[in-house]
């Protein structure tokens, strides 16, 4: 099949970084505005690609392009989603994107008709959260008779941090006030509720190199999961995994203004309190250390005919050899692996889901491991199937 990648950055390269390794058998192309960039990627990745230059704002160019190809995945800003889910439907193209956003991944589901007509598979949310672990809460979900909670605990973590708030950026910075500031939404004793982001503070332990850790409420990391378990569960939350200290350093500066979105003049020029916020963030917080991504998915309820506790657990830290970081890794492989089932046709389901819908998390799990991912599965302590 004929495989594009859109978006050449961190975790565009990551993608086809893993399509190139994987999908040898598939033709790959690699999409971007920025020519520099995609040549500069293209140069590290060891089999042949066909480069684009392309702007996703031109619909016509884009749909030109997706006509060319069999599967497209995105790794543009989430913005583009909707557009590009449409264009990919009428080229009759399978699309994954990393999601990011839930009022456009609802839009995306609207379209399940057309896609289905189309012969076509879209699924978006394939990245790490949403994605890979809402992906192991459904499937070990589905292990259960009954499931009283699921708790999601995910964080993306520079290995040495530095003060004063112990993290780097990983991803975008508006993607990271986005999930500060936005509430989340979760269950809680049977009900739908919202809660304030970076509240709900909680300890948490990875084991003995990273025992200092906190938790606590961010909003995006379940996307649509609770309106899918709603009445299903007692308890369901996400939770960003920090080092201790950060959740109070950071809510004291939002707390007094500094993403605010109310206008200020600033050298002559009219701005927000955000962007000059985020602008500080970019420069202080830039991504130069070695950095580990710590993942812990835990369901409980009643397994044949007993109360189980069921645990999925990741530690994965940035990839000397590829040099590819951590949070890279975690995300655009599982998106990768996704799109290499529809093409290997593994997923043959028709029509637009989020990815726990119809994405079978032991084997994803499987796919992980042979790209040195490697995610434990314990029951009541007890680790099952070496997985």
């Amino acid at each position: 099949m004929r495989i594009l990648v859109l978006g050449s950055g961190w975790m565009g390269s990551a993608v086809a970084y893993d399509i190139i390794r994987f999908g040898v058998e598939h033709k790959l192309g690699l999409a971007d505005k920025d020519k520099e960039r995609i040549v500069k990627v293209a140069e590290t990745l060891s089999g042949e690609v066909d480069m684009h230059v392309i702007d996703c704002e031109d619909e016509v160019a884009t749909a030109q392009l997706f006509n060319r190809y069999d599967i497209v995945i995105s790794a543009a800003p989430y913005r583009f989603s909707t557009k590009l889910s449409s264009i990919a439907i009428d080229s009759k193209a399978h699309f994954l994107d990393l999601g990011g956003n839930n009022e456009i991944v609802r839009k995306q589901l609207e379209m399940h008709a057309r896609a289905k007509t189309a012969g076509v598979t879209i699924i978006p949310n394939c990245g790490l959260a949403p994605g890979l672990s809402n992906i192991l809460a459904m499937t070990g979900f589905r292990q259960f008779e009954k499931v009283d909670s699921i708790q999601a605990r995910v964080g993306g973590l520079p290995q040495n941090p530095r003060p004063p708030l112990n993290y780097q950026l990983f991803f975008s910075v508006d993607g990271l006030l986005n999930e500060y500031i936005c509430a989340a939404e979760i269950i809680e004793d049977g009900e739908l509720r919202f809660v304030p982001s970076m509240t709900g503070l909680e300890s948490v332990q990875f084991g003995e190199k990273y025992p200092d850790l906190e938790a606590f409420y961010t909003s995006g990391g379940l996307s649509l999961l609770p309106q899918i378990l709603e009445g299903e569960v007692n308890n369901l939350s996400y939770k960003t995994i920090r080092y201790k200290g950060h959740c109070e350093k950071f809510k004291t500066l939002l707390e007094i203004g500094f993403a605010g979105s109310e206008p200020v003049m600033i050298g002559g020029g009219i701005h927000t309190t955000r962007e000059l916020f985020a602008e500080l963030l970019r420069k202080k917080l830039s991504a130069t250390d070695r950095d580990v991504v710590l993942f812990r998915v835990g369901i409980s309820g009643i397994k044949n005919g007993e109360h189980r506790e069921m645990r999925y657990e990741m530690i994965d830290c940035y990839d000397e050899e590829s040099k590819i970081t951590a949070m890279m890794r975690t995300t655009a492989y599982p998106t990768a692996a996704i799109a290499l089932m529809i093409a290997n046709e593994t997923v043959a389901d028709r029509g637009v889901f989020v990815p726990e819908q119809i994405i079978n998390g032991e084997q994803l799990i499987d796919d992980l491991k042979k790209r040195g991912i490697q995610i434990t599965k314990q029951i009541n302590g007890r680790m099952t199937g070496g997985k």
